[in-house]
């Protein structure tokens, strides 16, 4: 017996078959920054035909984790998508330098000393503190195989950038936007600093709850309710009951009725629908009721503050509510936005005696030196005293909570700087944007940012610390007013571009020179000035990258046609780019938004450090590789929160290994395959050929519209589908045995080489977004003929057919599809029974109905190759056995399966009755033996 092992056409590929990602990826990493693989892919694209993805700044204080790795994955696969489709995409890293979180590092670092220091030396550790972390993190990311212009990326804290931001500030005061006020904001007692909605989050907190009364005199009530004749009092119910303090007045519903109701020798007044629930609570069994009125009744009646010797008067609101409480709310215009309010419309003294620290200041009678929180005990034990706290209990509610140092915080009136949301119909206008100029992906996201955009107070600018940028504007020593002007701030600007530490110079210069030559101040007349030293909220920072980057940058066009973060940033950045843009330039700095969710674990629970479940791309790197990773933000449906869990991992560990076997497969068969001179003419390659590469074009075309889509787990499951269904299970597996059997250059082979080159390129253009270390493995492993002339798969002009398959031929391979899946079917009992073992010692009978003959008729030597199978023999319907296989797909059709006639050719496997007539090759097919003699 011969060995015909080097007469065939093996495989050869110097592609290996494991990975070994962790060890190459690095390397792959070393290549890149060789050839400088972004300006390589970016220079191919002409610059008329740009798309502008802008990056969100991703905060410069410790590691990324995995939810800021599936951010910047997502963003890369975009960016190669474009530029590999014809389109200039260039990517400008950014991060977010200033804020609380890095000064508060500093401060801790610093100890006792940092109340030494100039404010300018803190500003300098800061920045070297977030220098740190951006190198940090610019490897991290560029280990997970982002491409981008690392080496210029844009920092909030660079002189340009805070002088296009302190710029912005400027135009908006130009605008007559700019105002400051006292208002009640979101305060940190913790952190010592206004917040931002975008910097609130909600957690569980417990609180008491307690039902106080404020007595009402019966000469206040003997006009209007002469029947009233004993003690009178106003129930109000709160959980806040450090603001008792501060109360000016009570709310009640102009529209909701009241009821005065007799308990012993008192009278209370309530809302009626409350007052079974209030009763219960109280322990009142006896109630009487005496009268009930309308809210707007009581408009103007005067109740005394249960513990200070001042009046709380009644007034109508329509934000109030019967979900709980009395029905009657009580009202401290220093500690709420609707309070506030209130308090305009009917001139009260907005109260809040508070510290930065949230201590009452020492003219606060019986509670001066306590903490808000403190003083909540205190409060209720005054209330006990007094006699006035008729119910007191501990509840858990949602509660804000400050999203830094995640410390409950309260709401404080204090002296800020706003944006006003008003002025110049900024409001109306951020709203006709969101309806009308943006595209929100998912839709939803369109309501959900119109809803807070129209809900929201002005916009509160100011934080009260020092590593930001400044708000220009100067405060007169001798009334406390503030002077400023858009002009004058102008000014300002253009001397940080010019500054090498840009705002400082703020911090930095002599008074006289930012003050005005003569400059008085408006209210006083006086002209002694200092400068305010309050600086601007960081959002504001990152909100005015539009104007930093995507205006002045030329690598982006303005408006951007993406920002693409989580769904949080609906209030945080992509909320303050739409105010500050539409502020100033009266359009939005984007054409689509596109938000993905949170990472979670195999359970869907939330990553916690206390559960256990956290965790972090350094892990998922150094076990499988960045490419598993990149895998699994495609796998995903990102724009919902996605699960991780080894589990998950391992699967798509075997996915890879799936697609990566494909490439393998089909490079190994094109070893020896010159297309300049062995390309069949789509009109000359077989029909299978044909067929094969018609199931690659469409899955393309569905991958390409799905990346335009945003898609990407539609990208995965398609690729997947192709390489493990399509082409592995079915062409590749029918091909085998031609590629490796047929004569060297015949047209069988070289039609079935020329799909197989296509298919491989399309199956590059599909992957390399997503699977970049292994698509540019794939490229550099090309045999020498295919090589493009290009250093990388990302400037390469990948080979694309032209050519559509004809229905009718199309319809018949649908067919045959069909016809393999069911003599699959027939053969397996077969199987297991011992009367075969492989496809290739099988004989099947096909037993047609009619309808199939003449689509059938002489197809019996491709049905073989097909079905990969011996011998194939159609038989009328009527001749089947009585245990043929029966069809359940194709009707009439069955199916027998005996042993195949003739011997096994010893070079192809495959029985043949006239195996061993040849006497120059005894044991070899007819076949085999016409190919060996064209090789002699």
């Amino acid at each position: 017996m011969s060995d015909y092992k080097d007469t065939l056409n093996l495989p050869k590929t110097s592609f290996p078959m494991r990975a070994n990602l962790v060890k190459n990826e690095p390397k792959m990493l070393e290549f890149w920054q060789k050839i400088d693989v972004y300006q390589q892919m970016i220079s191919k694209q002409d610059k008329k035909h740009r798309y502008t993805l802008h990056d969100g700044p991703p905060y410069a204080n410790g590691h990324i984790h995995l939810g800021t790795s599936l951010n910047k994955i997502l963003k890369d696969i975009i960016i190669k998508f474009k530029n590999l489709s014809g389109i200039r995409a260039e990517y400008v890293p950014g991060w977010d330098c200033h804020g609380l979180p890095i000064e508060l590092k500093v401060e801790q670092s610093l100890g006792k000393d940092k109340k030494s220091l100039p404010l300018t030396e803190i500003r300098e550790k800061c920045r070297e503190y977030a220098l740190k972390y951006l190198d940090i993190q610019r490897e991290e990311f560029k280990r997970l195989g982002v491409f981008g212009l690392w080496d210029k990326p844009y920092l909030t804290m660079s002189p340009d950038y805070e002088a296009a931001t302190a710029r912005e500030l400027a135009r908006f005061m130009k605008r007559g936007g700019v105002r400051r006020a006292k208002k009640p904001i979101y305060w940190c007692i913790s952190c010592k600093t206004a917040l931002a909605e975008a910097e609130v989050e909600y957690y569980d907190h417990t609180s008491p709850s307690i039902y106080v009364r404020f007595p009402i005199s019966n000469e206040n009530l003997k006009d209007k309710f002469p029947q009233i004749t004993g003690p009178a009092y106003v129930v109000i119910w709160t959980t806040t009951p450090w603001t008792l303090p501060d109360n000016m007045a009570i709310a009640v519903h102009p529209e909701f009725d009241y009821v005065w109701v007799k308990v012993g020798n008192e009278f209370y007044l309530l809302a009626e629908r409350l007052l079974a629930i209030c009763s219960e609570i109280f322990g009142w069994s006896e109630i009487v009721k005496i009268a009930t009125v309308t809210g707007k009744d009581l408009e103007g009646l005067e109740s005394r503050h249960p513990f200070y010797d001042r009046v709380s008067p009644l007034v109508l609101a329509d934000y109030v509510t019967l979900e709980s409480g009395t029905g009657c709310v009580h009202t401290a215009p220093g500690h709420g936005q609707e309070d506030y309010e209130t308090g305009l419309r009917y001139g009260l003294d907005i109260l809040s005696p508070l510290d930065d620290s949230g201590r009452f200041l020492p003219e606060v009678e019986f509670f001066a030196g306590l903490d808000v929180f403190s003083a909540n005990p205190k409060v209720v034990e005054k209330l006990k005293e007094v006699g006035h706290l008729l119910a007191q209990t501990d509840i858990s509610h949602s509660y804000p909570h400050c999203w830094r140092c995640k410390k409950p915080v309260i709401f404080r009136a204090t002296t800020q700087w706003f944006i006003s949301m008003e002025k110049n119909n900024l409001r109306q206008k951020a709203l006709k944007a969101i309806q009308e100029d943006v595209r929100w992906i998912p839709s939803w996201g369109k309501d959900r940012i119109y809803n807070m955009v129209e809900q929201r107070p002005d916009w509160c600018i100011s934080r009260q610390r020092a590593w930001g940028v400044p708000i220009l504007a100067l405060i007169c020593k001798s009334c406390g007013e503030a002077w400023f002007d858009g002009e004058w701030a102008m000014d300002i600007v253009n001397r940080f571009e010019s500054h090498p530490k840009g705002a400082d110079y703020w911090f930095e210069a002599p008074i006289e020179e930012l003050v005005p030559e003569g400059l008085k101040c408006p209210h006083c007349g006086k002209s002694d000035f200092e400068r305010e030293d309050d600086i601007l909220d960081v959002w504001f920072d990152s909100g005015t990258s539009f104007a930093a980057v995507v205006e002045k940058r030329e690598e982006c066009d303005f408006p951007a046609d993406l920002y693409l973060e989580g769904s949080d940033q609906h209030r945080g950045w992509f909320h303050s780019s739409l105010l500050a843009c539409v502020g100033t330039r009266d359009v939005p700095p984007y054409k689509a938004v596109l938000t993905h969710g949170y990472v979670v674990d195999g359970k869907g629970r939330k990553m916690s450090k206390s559960i256990g479940n956290v965790i972090a791309p350094e892990e998922i790197i150094k076990k499988y590789g960045a490419e598993i990773l990149r895998l699994w933000v495609s796998s995903v449906n990102y724009q919902e929160d996605v699960r991780i869990s080894d589990e998950i991992l391992k699967r798509l560990v075997d996915a890879y290994r799936r697609i990566r076997n494909t490439c393998r497969f089909i490079l190994g068969n094109l070893v020896d395959f010159n297309p300049a001179t062995d390309l069949v003419p789509f009109e000359s390659m077989l029909s299978l050929d044909r067929y094969g590469l018609s199931l690659a074009l469409n899955a393309h075309s569905r991958v390409q519209k799905a990346y335009a889509n945003f898609e990407f787990h539609k990208v995965f499951h398609t690729v997947h589908n192709l390489c493990v269904t399509d082409l592995s299970a079915f062409y590749l597996d029918i091909l085998k045995d031609r590629l490796y059997v047929s004569e060297k250059e015949s047209n069988e082979r070289r039609s079935a080489q020329t799909a197989l080159y296509y298919i491989l390129f399309l199956l590059l253009s599909d992957i390399a977004p997503i699977l970049s270390f292994t698509a540019e493995e794939v490229f550099q492993h090309l045999p020498e003929k295919l090589r493009l002339n290009e250093p990388t798969v990302f400037g390469a002009n990948l080979p694309k057919p032209d050519f559509q398959i004809e229905e009718q031929e199309k319809h018949f391979w649908e067919l045959i599809y069909l016809l393999r899946e069911e003599v699959t079917k027939a053969i397996e009992p077969k199987r297991k029974q011992g009367v075969v073992g492989h496809s290739l010692e099988c004989k099947v009978v096909l037993y047609l109905p009619e309808q199939l003959k003449d689509e059938l008729k002489g197809q019996e030597t491709l049905l073989r190759e097909v079905f990969i199978v011996s011998q194939v023999v159609f038989e009328p319907e009527e001749n089947a056995l009585d245990d043929a296989y029966v069809s359940t797909e194709v009707d009439g059709l069955k199916i027998q399966v005996n042993k195949a006639d003739g011997k096994k050719c010893q070079r192809c496997w495959v029985y043949h009755p006239d195996t061993g007539k040849n006497e120059k090759y005894p044991d070899v097919c007819p076949r085999c033996a016409a190919v060996l003699e064209k090789m002699a």
